[in-house]
């Protein structure tokens, strides 16, 4: 897609003005069904057609196959743990990205805490005398964590049929702790 947008900029006025009220997957298969003329053609804009269309096609050839991959890998995930798509925020690819982070042996993931420090997401004590902090881990599986985050971002979405989770919408609005003024930290120095 972003080719096909950025040759768009670039072609000719007539090109553009062809196409400019399209967009997404109506432009794809309309530049897909496009006969943009002869291969030798000097015309630029025979060119920018010929070669818009080639990467339409490319487009939907590509997600053809992204498609039947995602098929399989939710048949397999679903073979493993069947519970884990029915999950608020939680599809075929990110579902396969936390099973290989758990890997073989899951037994060894007896607690939420092991599988946190296993992506990443556990919070690490960071205290200094009186003062009682955590900072984030940076260690962990990263597409364990990549793949939490997602979860989080869909679950934090607006509610709707796919994702209707009340929960994390009301979790996500609470009221932090207020920080500490520079006031209050110079005053608990001894």
């Amino acid at each position: 897609m972003n080719q096909i947008h950025a040759l768009l900029i670039t072609a000719p006025e007539l090109v553009r003005q062809a196409f400019r009220a399209l967009s997404g997957q109506r432009l794809v298969n309309t530049l897909a069904k496009t006969r943009p003329g002869t291969i030798t053609s000097p015309d630029p804009a025979v060119v920018a057609r010929q070669t818009l269309r080639r990467f339409a096609v490319r487009h939907l050839t590509m997600q053809a196959e992204i498609d039947l991959i995602e098929q399989q890998l939710e048949m397999l995930v679903r073979q493993v743990n069947p519970t884990l798509l029915s999950l608020s925020g939680v599809g075929p690819v990110t579902a396969a990205t936390l099973l290989v982070a758990a890997g073989d042996n899951p037994e060894r993931l007896g607690t939420r805490a092991s599988f946190a420090a296993l992506a990443g997401v556990a919070p690490i004590p960071a205290s200094s005398g009186q003062r009682t902090r955590h900072r984030l881990s940076r260690g962990g599986n990263r597409h364990a964590n990549a793949a939490l985050h997602r979860i989080v971002l869909l679950r934090m979405r607006p509610t709707s049929e796919r994702h209707p989770d009340q929960r994390s919408r009301r979790h996500s609005r609470r009221p932090l702790p207020a920080a500490p003024t520079t006031r209050d930290r110079h005053s608990r120095r001894p």
